[in-house]
């Protein structure tokens, strides 16, 4: 079962690399905030790298993430049950007005994964469950009891981007009229039947359980949420590093790193440079994918993109 359950961090140094962290400095040493712990890579390699008198938050969604953050006997490190969209209550609470970096691992972990009683793979037959925070929330399966054709078929072709939403909501619909949709296994060949093609080497039900998970847990609004409350944190010079694992939460990094990394220039006003309003943020080189050795190791790496922009002093 180890085994099974066992997490490679994806792109470790270089996300680690890209927060540029303050070991020792004469006016302080950093706050760092990991705020998808995950297994803990990350936050083991920031701790490595951290200097005495530094200190790293970890948050996490997941009760089993937050037990597996007990291991870490480190006096510098502090464990948060909360989502990244509580950032700003956490760091409140914890008495910080800022921190000099964050790092966010979007998707799902390979435990979870791994875990056929979570729910989030068609590979494992379990129930149908798929929240992160299993202490809170509906289900999947509670979900697609009650929720009506119509709004299956926008999850599904929204967050899924699958051309068979239509006919994908209409099956299952059909199905929970016979009897409740409660496993992985049963969705699984439900959206099997209902879909006529696919792309090689592609399960039927991959698009359906990304839309399904996505709604479930409100991954895209929880991110849209996280990431303005994030800049207003970041002290000056300090890096956010988002990794990223399909297009759609990449869309909502890149279209809000871009636009904080631009200015809003009055209109028809002489100004000198040195007048002109500065943008929050700056990106810090391009866009990082992992190398062919990570994802040769580890197949789940090869659709994880890494994007990284720098506080300024604006």
């Amino acid at each position: 079962m180890a085994a099974q359950l066992a997490h490679e961090t994806v792109l470790l140094q270089e996300a680690v690399d890209a927060l540029a962290i303050r070991a020792d400095s004469k006016r302080r040493e950093g706050c760092y905030v990991d705020a998808t712990f995950g297994r803990g890579g990350h936050s083991r390699l920031i701790l490595e790298r951290l200097g005495a008198g530094g200190r790293l938050i970890g948050l996490d969604r997941d009760p089993q993430a937050v037990a597996a953050a007990t291991r870490i006997g480190d006096a510098r490190f502090r464990m948060v049950h909360a989502s990244f969209a509580e950032l700003a209550g956490v760091l409140e609470h914890l008495g910080l007005e800022g921190v000099d970096g964050v790092l966010l691992d979007l998707g799902v972990s390979s435990p979870q994964l791994d875990d056929a009683a979570r729910g989030f793979s068609f590979r494992r037959d379990g129930p149908l469950d798929m929240r992160m925070d299993t202490s809170r929330g509906q289900t999947a399966a509670q979900w697609l009891e009650t929720a009506g054709e119509s709004e299956i078929r926008e999850v599904i072709r929204d967050y899924g981007e699958e051309r068979f939403a239509k006919q994908i909501a209409k099956a299952i619909v059909a199905a929970r009229q016979g009897r409740p949709i409660l496993t992985t296994g049963q969705l699984a060949d439900i959206v099997g039947a209902a879909v006529r093609t696919r792309e090689k080497n592609k399960d039927p039900a991959t698009r359906t359980f990304q839309a399904v998970r996505i709604y479930v847990n409100q991954e895209l609004a929880q991110l849209s949420l996280a990431l303005p409350q994030i800049l207003g944190l970041l002290n000056p010079g300090a890096r956010l590093a988002v990794i990223t694992f399909h297009s759609l939460e990449d869309r909502v990094v890149k279209r809000f790193m871009r636009d904080a990394a631009h200015a809003d220039l009055p209109i028809r006003l002489p100004l000198r440079e040195r007048e002109l309003p500065q943008p929050k943020l700056r990106l810090v080189g391009r866009a990082q994918r992992p190398a062919a050795a990570e994802i040769a190791a580890n197949p789940r790496a090869r659709s994880a993109t890494l994007r990284v922009a720098e506080r300024t002093g604006a």
